[in-house]
């Protein structure tokens, strides 16, 4: 098994055993970071940074100088050809045949994986939009290890922008796939998003439950917790007495707590104005002396803003720096093993609760677009190349994941192609939840986003026994 020549997009990219070995180079190479520098000589890193940046950056081309190699980068869009209305695909060929290896960071969700898919180079993913940072996880996790040993059966609290945040959705998959019990705690209205619990029992087996009995802290304020997620080697039995159990588990304390910011840039209008200051609790002195949080880490991906109280820093607990500072080996292990530079044994062990479903793909010219308008997929610049492409990843009802930003959505008319076999009389649409969809095999299926787009399409709505006439 090796790494090289592969891309690192989302966290599903890596097994188990793949992570253990990037860890395992990571510890060698901090060790001796003096003596890297011929591991990536006369290779150069392509540093493509179109959203703001500090830690990633820096510690990217830090992590490729202190192999020996070179870096050329770009740190302002409006200072690129995507200014002047480059497409992605242009640019990662481009870039492609500058470079061996490419870092891009984006405000659009899915704009890795195109990059992935145009560049004849290895392509790591530093965060695209509000979906994933998967070497930022690789950071998380190696902290984890290195201070709790073993990740499996740990207590995590996932605190803050829940929604929003790109590094807390890449940890959710990771922590499930290490084992460990995952406490949700959102802000107000930034609870994790459903396609994220749903692709989580879904692959990765366990289930999540959604707490109804209030939580207090040590001081008697609200404790914000919404769920928990128990992999399926717990042994709690959570769907029978679910707020009796977490409040058990409580008691037994939390491991880690990772904080996140608001994740302000990507609110949409409505959540523009919100004041969450004071709604949940800030990660202070005062929170940390409550016996649930007495051996429990402080994490934090940075920047912080008023969520964490500059009183922990001198904590022991605290490891946000630390998170930091792993980040330059992380990445050097990671650029020496995508690059195929040093010649590194990958244990072939089963990923611990990992079920890899085999869904089918949904492709067609026209019909269903993905809703999300983060998504690449619906931007001008990549619209005109991008061919809309799903998962159909459950039939009852009826659900749809974009390839690109891992958007889930429920349409609401589809068609088969089967059906009408060319003849105008019997090309029929129907309601999603109608139970001539179930009917229709999924290389058959046509998806429409509207009445309108379906009508525009020459279909006419199907009347049968049971359903009323849609309503434009």
């Amino acid at each position: 098994m090796s790494l090289a020549n592969r891309d690192l997009v989302t966290m599903d990219d890596l097994s188990y055993g793949e992570m253990e070995a990037v860890f395992s180079l990571a510890d060698e190479m901090s060790d001796a970071m003096a003596e890297q520098l011929d591991t990536c000589r006369g290779k150069v890193m392509a540093s493509l940074f179109f959203e703001p940046s500090t830690r990633t950056r820096l510690s990217f081309e830090a992590a490729m100088h202190r192999l020996g190699g070179d870096v050329i980068s770009v740190s302002d869009a409006r200072a690129s050809s995507v200014a002047k209305g480059e497409s992605l695909a242009d640019t990662a060929r481009v870039v492609g045949s500058y470079a061996d290896i490419i870092v891009v960071r984006h405000p659009w969700e899915g704009a890795a994986r195109v990059v992935a898919d145009y560049a004849d180079v290895p392509v790591i993913n530093a965060g695209d939009g509000g979906h994933q940072h998967p070497t930022q996880t690789l950071c998380d996790l190696f902290t984890l290890k290195k201070e709790r040993k073993d990740i499996r059966g740990l207590k995590i609290a996932l605190w803050g922008d829940l929604k929003y945040g790109r590094t807390i959705h890449s940890l959710i998959f990771a922590l499930a796939k290490f084992g460990a019990d995952i406490l949700f705690c959102p802000s107000p209205g930034l609870e994790v998003p459903d396609n994220i619990i749903r692709k989580l029992t879904a692959e990765y087996g366990g289930q999540v439950e959604h707490v109804t009995a209030p939580e207090r802290t040590a001081d008697g304020a609200p404790f914000p917790l919404d769920a928990v997620y128990m992999t399926p080697s717990s042994p709690h039995q959570l769907a029978m007495m679910p707020d009796v159990n977490v409040a058990v588990s409580l008691e037994e304390g939390v491991d880690a707590i990772y904080v996140t910011r608001p994740q302000k840039e990507r609110f949409v209008d409505d959540e523009e104005g919100q004041d969450l200051k004071g709604k949940y609790p800030v990660v202070d002195k005062k929170l940390l002396k409550g016996k649930r949080f007495e051996r429990a880490l402080v994490m934090h991906p940075l920047p912080r803003v008023d969520e964490l109280a500059y009183d922990v820093d001198a904590d022991p607990r605290s490891m946000y720096f630390k998170q930091a500072a792993r980040g330059v080996p992380i990445r050097m292990a990671l650029i020496t093993m995508l690059l195929g530079a040093r010649d590194i044994s990958i244990q072939a062990e089963e990923d611990i609760s990992v079920l890899s479903p085999d869904y089918p793909v949904y492709q067609r010219d026209y019909g269903a677009r993905c809703p999300n308008p983060a998504c690449v997929s619906t931007k001008e610049t990549e619209a005109q190349y991008l061919k809309s492409e799903f998962r159909i990843v459950s039939r009852e009802p009826l659900t749809l994941r974009c390839i690109y930003c891992e958007h889930g959505f429920q349409p609401e008319y589809v068609a088969s192609t089967d059906w009408h076999e060319g003849r105008v009389a019997t090309k029929r649409y129907h309601r999603a939840n109608s139970y001539w969809a179930r009917k229709i095999k999924p290389e058959n299926l046509i998806v429409f986003g509207s009445v309108d787009d379906a009508e525009t399409h020459g279909f006419t709505y199907g009347r049968h026994e049971g359903t009323k006439k849609v309503k434009k």
